[in-house]
């Protein structure tokens, strides 16, 4: 099944019959990816009087509740309201869900104890491309990222410089394999967060960062169209489903 979307003058063609989903789900079943120095998240269904809601044990539906923190357990995609005072909303936010993306892979810089990524790595991965979205893989790509223990690990992080650069090159949707765009602990100061969102300025509440994604490895780097769909929470942040399609050139 193909659609062909008319983008600036543009006509672009995909085949939304082969999806590539970039999203890591809460899956209590496994080792599921945590952050943030919370527990497990957990989905367990409800009690009525001692009667458990599974139509295993004798009910008519299955009826679970579900215990998570988006930030912590889930790919998720938030707005500037995850970092101020009045708490924004995502889902109030966040307009419209296709966009123009590009897929970068960078290997993290070694900076003392730390591991960063760089305006400059940015600069050689987009050059003149002019994008909606970019969507960063790390590597190593391991398929550990679906499934890893990140709290007090120090991951890498963006490099204030680095989102400033995307910030004044039009990317509006920032897509991150990583629990955060920013340093694990630097004292409050979310640099690279305040840095994409300006908070210094007009804040672009338009402006989304997604964390947690999974990009596969056969996914090669380059132009692809992004479908950024999320679930309905009035909240700064929300689980969400990137949904990649490949371009047909």
């Amino acid at each position: 099944m193909k659609a062909t979307i008319e983008y600036n003058s543009r006509k672009i063609e995909v085949n939304i019959s082969n999806p590539i989903d970039i999203s890591i789900p809460i899956d209590v079943s496994k080792t599921n990816v945590n952050a943030w120095y919370l527990e497990e998240p957990t989905i367990f269904p409800v009690d009525f009087d001692g009667e458990k809601a599974l139509v295993s044990e004798g009910a008519v539906v299955n009826f679970n509740n579900i215990h998570f923190n988006p930030h912590s357990h889930v790919t998720h995609t938030e707005c500037v309201g995850h970092i101020t005072k009045k708490v924004h909303s995502v889902n109030q936010n966040l307009k419209f869900y296709i966009f123009l993306a590009e897929v970068v892979t960078v290997a993290p810089e070694s900076r003392g104890e730390d591991f960063v990524i760089s305006e400059k790595q940015l600069k050689t991965a987009l050059k003149n491309k002019k994008r909606d979205a970019v969507v960063i893989r790390t590597i190593p790509n391991l398929t550990d990222k679906k499934r890893m223990q990140y709290s007090h690990t120090n991951p890498p992080y963006l490099l204030e410089e680095a989102a400033i650069y995307l910030r004044e090159k039009g990317i509006k949707h920032l897509l991150i394999d990583l629990p955060s765009v920013d340093k694990e602990k630097d004292e409050g100061k979310l640099l690279a967060h305040n840095a994409f969102w300006n908070t210094a300025g007009e804040i672009r509440m338009n402006a989304t960062i997604t964390e947690f994604i999974y990009v596969p490895n056969d996914v090669e780097d380059g132009e692809y169209l992004l479908n950024l769909m999320i679930a309905p929470f009035e909240n700064d942040a929300t689980p969400s489903k990137p949904i990649l399609y490949k371009i047909i050139k």
